[in-house]
């Protein structure tokens, strides 16, 4: 009877624990093939296991408190967890306790503006845009990076970015310039040195021959008709200068109008590079005019074939004829247009 009522026992407690275990360490979280999970800064315990259940990522709270304290999980670190199906809810509580969140791939491309980064960041990450724009607006928030609001825009180089979901404006923008102070080898600040300019400026004649062309072989090449005009004390008379002072970038045609355009930016009326970059600018074109040619090249102009290159000239009078050639196909590709559209 003894040996029966012993059996009975362990059997019970064989069991009670292989149902303990079960609940701590077996599938206990509800999900699809696998969600983020999203902690607020600010956000305590009692709110995380109200937000779980509410989501019913869990069915209650009884053994997840009862996990919670048996890993001590007290202290929320806030970020976006990736739960995944199937998750014991051991391991949710283990990742949720040492912070182990899943970092956001931020991919920069070409913006333009300030505002173009902070809408960006809209809805990605739990500092919204404005928090954003009003850091990169904020000069005493930049100094220390020995930029200001307008050269901010140069620290934006066209990488992907690993960031926690809860970064500040601070640490999204220190993680940018992190790699901009990288990109600035040595050998490229040398030969930023040898055309007597900074990285920053650099940068924002790159940012011009980036809207420019899409043609890498012309790039070096229009960054050397830029630099002699600089280097000549001639206006730069950069037709994408005039589309940024304007904030309009669909602009097709500048015409004489859009010239008298009343901004620092407007390369037509002031002399010198503009303020900052007019858009965040290419590897390859910040490279173009590192390395851009030793020309006599003053002039530029669209070639009349429409392949999108670049045909480059000296003197005026060779530019005009050239610019002529130009307009005269532009005006007979807009004829044959308006005309197969009225059929």
């Amino acid at each position: 009877m003894k040996k029966r009522i012993i059996a009975v026992t362990i059997t019970s407690f064989v069991l009670a624990a292989g149902f303990i275990g079960w609940k701590v360490f077996g599938p206990g979280v509800s999900t699809g093939n696998g969600e983020f999970f999203y902690i607020k800064t600010g956000t305590d315990y009692d709110n995380v296991k109200q937000e779980l259940t509410s989501k019913k990522y869990i069915r209650g709270s009884t053994w997840f408190d009862l996990v919670s304290k048996l890993l001590r999980y007290k202290t929320v670190k806030p970020g976006r967890y990736k739960i995944q199906k199937g998750m014991s809810l051991f391991n949710l509580v283990r990742i949720l306790q040492n912070g182990h969140q899943t970092q956001i791939a931020f991919v920069i491309t070409k913006l333009r503006t300030k505002e173009d980064l902070a809408k960006k960041t809209g809805g990605i990450f739990e500092c919204d845009s404005l928090q954003l724009i009003n850091f990169l607006n904020n000069s005493d928030s930049l100094k220390k990076y020995g930029l200001d609001s307008n050269t901010v825009i140069a620290a934006i180089m066209p990488y992907t970015y690993n960031l926690n979901w809860n970064s500040s404006a601070g640490k999204i923008f220190q993680k940018l310039n992190t790699a901009y102070r990288i990109f600035w080898t040595a050998e490229r600040k040398q030969k930023a040195d040898s055309l007597h300019l900074t990285p920053v400026e650099i940068s924002t004649i790159a940012s011009i021959v980036e809207e420019e062309t899409r043609i890498k072989n012309d790039k070096p090449n229009i960054a050397s008709v830029y630099l002699n005009r600089l280097r000549l004390g001639m206006p730069l008379q950069a037709d994408p200068t005039v589309k940024f002072a304007m904030k309009d970038f669909g602009l097709k045609r500048i015409l004489y109008v859009h010239l008298k355009t009343v901004s620092p930016y407007n390369t037509y009326l002031h002399t010198g590079l503009p303020p900052g970059p007019i858009c965040t600018p290419s590897i390859e074109s910040i490279d173009a005019v590192l390395n851009s040619p030793k020309t006599d090249y003053l002039y530029f102009v669209a070639n009349s074939n429409f392949d999108g290159s670049s045909i480059f000239t000296t003197n005026l009078i060779d530019h005009n004829k050239y610019a002529s050639s130009f307009q005269k196909a532009l005006d007979a590709r807009i004829d044959s247009l308006k005309k197969s559209n009225t059929k």
